[in-house]
């Protein structure tokens, strides 16, 4: 497909019959949902933005630095926390993404895929899909960003990319399912957002 038709497609795919949460509970890891109510959860949105190299379409990842707290050291979408002075939680995808990655090229929106709630963090995560015509140059925020893992997207959708495994996670003995990238290993929150993502890309096939 051309880059036109493929973004095209999105746009259109993303008005209407998402996967939905269906298909994020296919990598959700075991614990999740053990937690006690938090209250009402604080807002975030992250960004999965869909550009070319050398014709092909490609997603790109960040792999988070350590530090303490629930997410450290993840691999994770480019995004974060709503802000007062955010216009949209697309505005905080957006900003997030350019302050994390240091890109600077014209982002659009193409759409939304299912907000997802991060129980271990109380966050409500809107996940939006972004598109770029041409590769995008990264700078990525060293304080926040150990680097950038960009993917092309039918390595993503190759059935052996999903794996799981049993791990011990803040004390827990969960059973984690993955999506394996290189060395890397996209499980969690982002796994789940990944998966209703990519039951959608397959459609496209």
């Amino acid at each position: 497909m051309s880059s036109l038709i493929d973004r095209l497609w999105w746009k259109q795919s993303l008005k209407h019959n998402l996967p939905g949460e269906s298909a994020q509970m296919l990598m959700a890891p075991t614990f999740r949902g053990q937690y006690p109510d938090q209250g009402d959860p604080l807002r975030a949105a992250v960004l999965i933005l869909l550009y070319p190299v050398k014709g092909e379409l490609h997603v790109v990842f960040m792999k988070r630095n350590e530090y303490d707290g629930p997410h450290s050291g993840q691999v994770s979408f480019p995004g974060g926390a709503w802000e007062a002075q955010d216009l949209s939680l697309e505005h905080t995808a957006i900003r997030e993404t350019r302050e994390e990655m240091g890109i600077e090229e014209d982002l659009e929106i193409l759409g939304a895929l299912t907000p997802l709630h991060i129980p271990v963090s109380n966050f409500l995560v809107f996940p939006f899909i972004a598109w770029l015509e041409l590769t995008p140059v990264f700078s990525p925020d060293r304080s926040e960003v150990q680097y950038v893992i960009e993917v092309p997207l039918k390595d993503l959708l190759d059935p052996a990319a999903r794996e799981s495994e049993t791990l011990v996670h803040h004390g827990k003995t969960i059973e984690a399912p993955y999506y394996r990238v290189g060395k890397e290993k996209i499980w969690g929150a982002t796994a789940m957002m990944l998966s209703e993502f990519l039951e959608l890309a397959s459609r496209m096939q």
